[in-house]
C-alpha cells in the first residue's frame, strides 16, 4: 500500500439529503486544498431530495464513498434504517425519514448505493488508518465522547493493527489522541447541526506532513433556511425543520448518553 503523505484529505459522514450543506461542504474542502475527499457513509435520511445529494457524490474521481447503515438498507431494499435505535419515538421519527427517503431515492441510485464499499483503508504519513461508519465492529455501533473509554480504544484499534480511525454515525463529532499516540475522529454529520445550538454542520480535514497525521473539525455554514422551507414543501415532520432552525436536536435524543444530550434543549 503506498504512503501517502504531504497533503490535505477531507473526511466527512452523515450526508441525511442535506444537499445544501454538502454542496457547501464540497466547495470549503476543494478550497482548503484536499486532494481527496472521503464520505462515511448515510447518505439518506432526514433532508429532503435524496437524489440530489447521491448525484453530487457519483463518479466524481476525487471523492471516495462508502457504505453506511442507512444505504445498506435503501441499497437492499429493507423496510428500515437500521439506524441501532431502541426507543420507540427515535424508531418513530427513524421510519418516518427513512419510508420518505425510499419513495424518492431512484432505483439506479438504489442500486449504487447497495455496492459501495463498507470501508477503506489506507497508510496516511506512515500511519495505518481505517475509517468506518459506525465503527470497526458494527456498521451501526454508537460511539459516543462520554461513554467511549480510552482503554477500549485502545484495544480497538491496536487489535485492528490501526494507528488512526475515523468513524460518524452519532452525528456529533469528536476527536482523542491517545496514551499510545493513536488517534480516534468522529467527523460527526454535514446532514444536521451536533445538537449544540449552531446551525452549522461538521467535518474533519486531515493534514498529512512527513510522518505527522493531525486533523481539525471545520464548522461549515450553508443555507439552512432554504433546507427548512424546502423540508416543509415535502412534507417531512416539522421536528426535522426545528432541528435546521435552531441548531437543537427535537428527535433521535433517546439514544444520547446523558453528557450529549444536556448540551441540548430536549
Amino acid at each position: 500500500m503506498p504512503n501517502l503523505t504531504d497533503t490535505t484529505i477531507a473526511v466527512f459522514g452523515g450526508v441525511y439529503n442535506n444537499y445544501l450543506s454538502l454542496e457547501a461542504t464540497l466547495a470549503h474542502a476543494r478550497q482548503s486544498g484536499a486532494s481527496a475527499l472521503y464520505c462515511l457513509g448515510d447518505l439518506g435520511g432526514f433532508g429532503p431530495h435524496p437524489d440530489r445529494s447521491i448525484a453530487q457524490l457519483r463518479d466524481q474521481h476525487d471523492i471516495h464513498v462508502m457504505q453506511g447503515n442507512y444505504d445498506h438498507s435503501l441499497g437492499n431494499r429493507l423496510g428500515d434504517c437500521a439506524c441501532g435505535y431502541t426507543d420507540p419515538r427515535d424508531n418513530y421519527f427513524a421510519q418516518l425519514s427513512y419510508d420518505y427517503t425510499f419513495a424518492n431515492t431512484s432505483e439506479h441510485h438504489k442500486d449504487w448505493l447497495r455496492d459501495l464499499p463498507t470501508g477503506f483503508r489506507h497508510r496516511w504519513a506512515g500511519k495505518e488508518v481505517l475509517m468506518a461508519h459506525g465503527s470497526p465492529r458494527r456498521i451501526n455501533e454508537f460511539l459516543w465522547e462520554s461513554t467511549t473509554p480510552d482503554g477500549f480504544l485502545e484495544h480497538l484499534l491496536a487489535s485492528r493493527n490501526i494507528d488512526a480511525l475515523f468513524i460518524t454515525h452519532t452525528g456529533i463529532p469528536w476527536m482523542r489522541r491517545l496514551d499510545s499516540g493513536r488517534l480516534v475522529v468522529n467527523v460527526g454529520a454535514i446532514g444536521r447541526p451536533a445538537n449544540n445550538g449552531l446551525t452549522t454542520v461538521d467535518y474533519v480535514l486531515v493534514e498529512l506532513q512527513g510522518d505527522t497525521l493531525d486533523a481539525s473539525l471545520q464548522a461549515i455554514p450553508y443555507d439552512h433556511e432554504r433546507l427548512a422551507s424546502e423540508m416543509r414543501a415535502e412534507g417531512l415532520p416539522e421536528e426535522f425543520v426545528e432541528t435546521v432552525l435552531t441548531g437543537y436536536w427535537t428527535t433521535c435524543t433517546e439514544v444520547l448518553p446523558a453528557r450529549e444530550r444536556a448540551r441540548g434543549k430536549y
